[in-house]
Parts: structure tokens; C-alpha cells; sequence
């Protein structure tokens, strides 16, 4: 049986504190969207699980959403499919339900990912797709200089690829997604070439892993990440990626078929 936290979520993340700061800050970003798209092919029924608040859904598309936090569900715009009430481990769909199915920043949440992972290849005829982060490359990103403690929580969090492709069967692709300097989406990595903007609280906020240090670690991160950027220091070490138009970091998108 999932244990399920008080807002229906089976995951780690408090969805009612931690996620009001995605609004303006976790925007699907186009170019990420398109290598979504490019992995679901021609399918046409697509499941969504751990589907949020609908990030990278499309008309292109039909959607059947799975998101087990109420807060979550409850952010989700009127224009797309109400979300069921249910956890990856436990999927209430018959075998091969679906075209594709995919699940986008959400398996580093899940109780039993090999679990989840095994059920949603159930329901799915064609491919499976995971945009995830790989574990093994997030502390190369400069943030780990300032903030080590949110990225050793990423690094723990997120699952090895290789539970990944276990748990998918079949044959994998592991394709490294390219990271735009103007990148909408919000994560992390998504600062790379401007530092600045991680000194907003908003900010850090819509990326999860700022929730799991106190407010001493968040403000050691502002006053040093500060003084870099202040002395020049930051660019010194850094300043050649604020011309970089994509940074290839630990963003990875996964295509298993049978």
C-alpha cells in the first residue's frame, strides 16, 4: 500500500507550501516541449502521471491526467482535463490503455519508483518517456559551489538511471535534453548563465529541493552567491556561460519501448 501525505500526494514535497511559487517561475518552455513531443511521436491517447498542474500538455493530445495531490489537481487551468485521483503504483487503467504515456519531474516524488514505473509500462501500448534528472551529474552544476546542500538533496532524491531503465523493460534511450540560457521552465539548471535571478526567494521556491534546507542555509546561499556576484568572482569562474545558448546538464529524457 502507498503511503499517501495529508494533501493526497504520495510523494515528499508539502505541494501547499512549497508550490506557489511555481506560477510565474515553472513555465513549460517551448524547446523543452518540442523533445517531449518528439518523444511521443504520433500517439494519440497519451497518459500523464504525476501530471501537476499540466505542464507540457497539448491540444495535440488527448490527456488522461493522474496527480494525487489535491492542491495540485486543484491548480490545474479549466482547460485541461481534470485530473484523476490516483498514485503511478497503482494505475486504474486496463493493459495497454494508452498510445504513450509520460510522467515529466515527477519520479524523484514517488514511494516506489520501480513500481510506478512497471505499471505505467502496463497501461501503455507504445512509448513510455521520463524527463528526470540523472543523479550522477547534478552536483557538476556551478550552484553546488554555493548551495551544496540543495543539490546533495537532488542528487539523493532523483533515482540512478539505471532503476530507471530496469524498471521500463524493453529498450531504453537515456537522451540528454539541452538547456536554453532564456529558459522559462524554472529548475535550477534553468539559471545557469544568470545567477541573479536565483538571489529571488520565488524563485528558489518553485524548485523543491530549496524546501528540504532552513532558512540559515537559504540565506548563507543568498549573502555568498551575493558577494561572488558582487567581487566578479562568479564570473570570473562562470561568466562564460551567460553567452552559452544551451547548457547540457543533468536534465535527461528517457524512451522506453516494448
Amino acid at each position: 500500500m502507498v503511503m499517501r501525505t495529508y494533501d493526497g500526494s504520495a510523494g515528499d514535497v508539502d505541494h501547499p507550501t512549497s508550490g506557489p511559487g511555481h506560477v510565474p517561475h515553472r513555465r513549460p518552455d517551448v524547446r523543452i516541449a518540442h523533445v517531449i513531443a518528439q518523444a511521443l511521436g504520433d500517439a494519440r491517447t497519451v497518459l500523464n502521471v504525476g501530471a501537476g498542474a499540466g505542464s507540457y500538455e497539448t491540444a495535440a493530445h488527448t490527456i488522461t491526467a493522474v496527480e494525487p495531490s489535491l492542491a495540485m489537481r486543484a491548480r490545474r487551468p479549466a482547460q485541461l482535463a481534470t485530473a484523476i485521483d490516483a498514485v503511478a503504483e497503482d494505475l486504474p487503467f486496463a493493459d495497454g490503455q494508452f498510445d504513450a504515456s509520460m510522467t515529466l519531474f515527477s519520479v524523484h516524488q514517488w514511494s516506489d519508483v520501480e513500481a510506478g514505473l512497471r505499471e505505467m509500462r502496463r497501461v501503455t501500448r507504445g512509448p513510455v518517456v521520463v524527463l528526470t534528472c540523472d543523479p550522477a551529474r547534478v552536483r557538476d552544476f556551478w550552484l553546488y559551489e554555493y548551495a551544496p546542500d540543495v543539490l546533495d538533496t537532488e542528487a539523493r532524491h532523483h533515482p540512478p538511471l539505471h532503476r530507471l531503465t530496469a524498471a521500463l523493460g524493453g529498450t531504453t534511450t537515456v537522451q540528454p535534453v539541452p538547456i536554453p540560457l532564456d529558459c522559462t521552465d524554472g529548475f535550477n539548471e534553468a539559471y545557469y548563465g544568470r545567477p541573479e535571478l536565483l538571489l529571488d526567494p520565488a524563485a528558489r521556491q518553485a524548485c523543491s529541493a530549496w524546501s528540504f534546507i532552513d532558512d540559515r542555509a537559504r540565506q548563507a546561499f543568498d549573502a555568498s552567491l551575493r558577494r561572488a556576484l558582487g567581487s566578479g568572482s562568479w564570473d570570473e569562474a562562470f561568466g562564460h556561460l551567460r553567452s552559452r545558448p544551451t547548457y547540457h546538464g543533468s536534465l535527461v529524457l528517457l524512451r522506453a519501448t516494448p
